[in-house]
């Protein structure tokens, strides 16, 4: 949704657009906030958006407008680590983890994403790909 020529920006902006009309509650987390942060600043030329510091914050101020910020508990870690564990879950994977230990900690079930195979793992979650929210495209009359 930051990144108004990536090819999936229309995609992601229509799924949230679709879920604020269906009345859907609509959070993130603090992890969230932190990869996009790395992300945004991060050099274009090294898969980054290659914002200023400045901008990122006025991007992520922009999001927290749209959504609700769910705090970080202590409840998150031991949820975490029994997932690593059960699922012998390393590398990177261990964020989309920790995201789930948020979601169950949060008692959030449902996890809007593009990367739909990272989380499937999980089976106390609902991955949403935003291509199942977009808004169809126009019908022309025959």
């Amino acid at each position: 949704m930051a990144q108004p020529t990536h090819p999936l920006h229309l995609v992601a902006v229509d799924a949230v657009k679709a879920l604020i009309k269906r009345g859907e509650r609509l959070c993130i987390l603090p992890q969230n906030l932190t990869e996009f942060w790395s992300v945004a600043t991060r050099p274009v030329s090294v898969n980054g958006l290659g914002l200023s510091t400045g901008n990122a914050h006025l991007e992520v101020l922009r999001i927290l407008k749209t959504f609700e910020l769910i705090p970080e508990t202590a409840a998150v870690f031991p949820i975490w680590l029994r997932l690593v564990y059960e699922h012998e879950i390393s590398g990177q994977n261990v964020f989309d983890a920790r995201l789930v230990a948020s979601m169950e900690a949060n008692g959030l079930d449902d996890v809007l994403t593009f990367d739909a195979g990272d989380f499937r793992r999980f089976r106390d979650i609902r991955v949403v790909h935003p291509d199942a929210l977009a808004a169809p495209p126009p019908s022309f009359p025959s």
